[in-house]
């Protein structure tokens, strides 16, 4: 796509930026599928699915590291804290490495495992164990070492059968040698030879499949597949207790051993005594799977695979506390609403071909200045596969979340208080053979300028419905426009100015509708049906321009005029021609498409499934951002949704492994200058951000002068929301000092004077 000076300085100097200051981002995370946990005297490090968090005991802060920082957006399988060096090292499924030093902040990414020329499947890190400065990094391959004060990776161990790779899921030290439990056998090596990479250096001590190995202060502790525990007896290891379930889990921590099984945490002294037996409905429920657990001084913390950490006294009374950070319920948002003061995100999906089974069975999630409220799947009246979310923009207190099973949910004051089915509205259940199956899909949603609520119903014939302010339901034949309305599922819908609305399809391209003269139309592929690339229509969206934005499976197109479904017969969708290497080319060809949103300043953000986002120019002509798990912190190029705070500028995406958003300035034009408002006032010294003039009508013209009426800056507002760099025209920093911001209207009918104090 063709790039112009900026993008390309943005290129080159993103990595710079992306790891100085990350002013420009923010995380929304979940940290509710603990991973791994690792120690210090101190402090508890948690590894969540693709972030970390941090609790000392003695200050009881709370830290935590994500994407933003610098992790990748990989799953993490493993964490390991070395409080001699002050590092902590998070091993990925994927075979990452990545060292955060804790003494100067920085995050190094290592990718020498990822690099070797071996399956991928083969790459998982599953475990961490320091010995003499070395640390010994267990894989499903082998093992690696690595040198924790150089960075440098050292020999790799492939101790399977005449040298094979062997997935190994822990090491330990013991009396001079390194121990492996491997998934066909525990394995040892004299820790001193010099010659380690020889497989033949690594002798069978016990035959089977092992979970675990651990040093337990003057004993060798082991835990085979089925859950059965072991110790060392001279040069075998000999089973003593069987556990009820597999172990999950194996870690000595201040002369206690703690082994994790998913309902169950048991806590032996170094005599092998039992001291203490922690059950899942002890910390809450019987739902709940632990995945790990240790202790730092008197408390315990166990790591859970739905709910984060929990800490209580290591003896004492049974009382839990949950201490992980505040965040969504999970990293897979499927689909998120946002106001100006409220977020609410939905996590039920469907797969490519709008197949929502296996259902999913989880709740809802609100954000605000409050924090986070997760509204569980037991108080949403049994919604399954909750697919989109809508806050009503003239009442942000009620919100409709779709279900693609079970109807329509209606939350007022954050309480879910009514499920609209095929019961109790005008909403209707998909026909099968079977009559008594139920089966109410509900996807998008839209309010109109009236109030009224229009709702897609798909695999029906009346696949269009309106609940309106009365409380009435109403009905329209989408029969009328389709050939096989039963077969029809839909995406989103919107509502352009002139009342007319723009369903997606998965088949049928896009239909249109206008109750003012009962009409449905609609654009499908085919030169003469539409010029759609594809019938799978994933997203649209209305630009400032009236120009509908068509993303499909196959690519994007252009319906210049909405305003042509009045006058023609047959609408048709244009590509959008850019010049890439002076070579004519198709904006986004071939893309699959699955979010468009247009924001203050008519600029396009657009998410694909397997590319990332694309910020384009009002017209498409230029791609002004395009960001990646290389380039930027988002944690996955599989993006679900996109949308935008009208009033802030933030953009928000939401991927398959968290979501993020990009602080952005294109905000809405307001109607008039009252509430424009200059920010950060005063900027301080150690400010390293830009001064926006926000709460602006489009095309205003704003002039920036030092107290004696120098001009030093001046530009003309798209959108709502200018920045300055509070430089004199890019030449220099503008010195201390009131500076004054002239605001006026494009035709000098309303004006306002603002102040800003720089301190330098």
């Amino acid at each position: 796509m063709k790039r112009n000076f900026l993008y390309i300085l943005f290129l080159l100097l993103f990595q710079f930026t992306f790891s100085q200051s990350n002013l420009s981002w923010q995380g929304y995370f979940s940290f509710n599928e603990v991973k791994d946990i690792s120690e210090s005297s101190t402090t508890v490090f948690t590894a969540s699915e693709n972030a970390l968090f941090s609790k000392n005991v003695n200050s009881n802060t709370l830290k935590t590291t994500t994407t933003i920082d610098g992790l990748s957006g990989q799953t993490i399988s493993a964490v390991y804290h070395s409080e001699t060096l002050k590092k902590t090292i998070v091993g990925y499924e994927n075979g990452m490495m990545i060292l955060v030093n804790e003494v100067d902040g920085s995050i190094l990414k290592v990718v020498d495992i990822i690099n070797k020329q071996l399956p991928a499947t083969l790459k998982k890190i599953n475990h961490f164990m320091e010995y003499n400065g070395l640390v010994y990094v267990s894989c499903d391959f082998g093992i690696v070492q690595f040198n924790l004060t150089t960075s440098k990776f050292g020999d790799t161990y492939f101790i399977g059968d005449n040298g094979a790779e062997i997935s190994v899921k822990q090491t330990a030290y013991f009396n001079g040698f390194i121990y492996a439990a491997t998934s066909n056998g525990i394995k040892r090596a004299d820790s001193t030879s010099p010659n380690l990479i020889d497989f033949n250096q690594w002798i069978l001590v016990n035959s089977g499949n092992w979970s675990s190995v651990e040093t337990f202060d003057t004993e060798l502790i082991a835990v085979n597949s089925s859950g059965y525990i072991h110790r060392l007896n001279s040069n075998v290891f000999v089973g003593f207790l069987q556990l009820p379930q597999p172990a999950v889990d194996l870690r000595a921590v201040n002369h206690s051993l703690f082994v994790t099984t998913p309902g169950v945490v048991y806590v032996y002294n170094n005599q092998m005594i039992q001291s203490r037996q922690i059950t899942n409905t002890q910390v809450l429920e019987n739902t709940l799977n632990f995945t790990c657990a240790s202790a730092v001084g008197n408390l315990i913390y166990i790591g859970t695979k739905e709910k984060g950490l929990f800490s209580s006294a290591l003896t004492g009374v049974n009382v839990f506390e949950n201490i992980t950070p505040g965040g969504p319920a999970k990293n897979n948002i499927f689909s998120l609403d946002v106001t100006p003061n409220v977020l609410w995100t939905v996590y039920g999906d469907y797969d490519t071909f709008y197949n929502p089974y296996p259902l999913d069975s989880y709740g809802i999630s609100k954000y605000n200045t409050n924090g986070w409220l997760n509204i569980p799947y037991s108080e949403v009246f049994d919604a399954k596969s909750i697919t989109k979310i809508l806050v009503n923009p003239t009442n942000e207190n009620q919100v409709y979340a779709s279900s693609f099973f079970s109807g329509l949910l209606k939350i007022e004051e954050d309480v879910p208080n009514l499920l609209y089915n095929e019961n109790n509205s005008g909403l209707e259940s998909l026909t099968t053979a079977d009559p008594t199956y139920v089966d109410v899909r509900i996807n998008g949603t839209v309010f109109d300028k009236t109030g009224n609520l229009w709702v897609t119903n798909s695999r029906v014939k009346n696949g269009l419905k309106v609940l309106k302010t009365n409380g009435q339901w109403q009905s329209y034949p989408t029969s009328e426009i389709l050939t096989t309305p039963e077969s029809t599922n839909y995406g989103n819908i919107v509502i352009d100015k002139n009342n007319t609305k723009w369903i997606a399809t998965s088949n049928n391209g896009v239909i249109a509708f206008n109750e003012s003269n009962n009409t449905f139309k609609k654009m499908a592929s085919g030169a003469d049906t539409g010029n759609l690339p594809t019938d799978n229509v994933r997203a649209i969206a209305i630009d400032t321009k009236n120009q509908l934005w068509i993303g499909t499976g196959k690519g994007l197109r252009v319906l210049s005029n909405i305003g042509n479904f009045q006058t023609d017969a047959q609408l048709k969708g244009n590509s959008i021609i850019i010049l890439e290497d002076n070579l004519a080319q198709e904006l986004l060809y071939e893309q699959f498409i699955t979010a468009i949103v247009v924001d203050g300043a008519n600029n396009k953000w657009i998410g694909t499934a397997d590319s990332g986002v694309f910020m384009v120019s009002p017209n498409g002509q230029e791609t002004k951002y395009h960001f990646t798990i290389s380039n930027s912190p988002l944690p996955s190029d599989v993006i679900n949704d996109i949308k935008i705070n009208s009033k802030t500028g933030e953009v928000f995406i939401a991927t398959t492994k968290g979501m993020i958003s990009f602080k952005g300035i294109a905000t809405d034009a307001n109607e008039n200058l009252n509430n424009a408002y200059v920010y950060p006032n005063p900027v301080r010294p150690n400010y390293a951000g830009t001064v926006k003039v926000a709460g602006l009508i489009d095309k205003a013209n704003i002039k920036i002068t030092d107290i004696e009426g120098n001009l030093v800056y001046e530009t003309t507002s798209t959108g709502g929301t200018i920045e300055w760099d509070t430089t004199a025209f890019g030449k220099y920093k503008v010195a201390s000092g009131v500076y004054m911001v002239f605001i006026s209207a494009q035709d000098g009918s309303e004006t306002k004077v603002k102040k800003v104090m720089i301190i330098r």
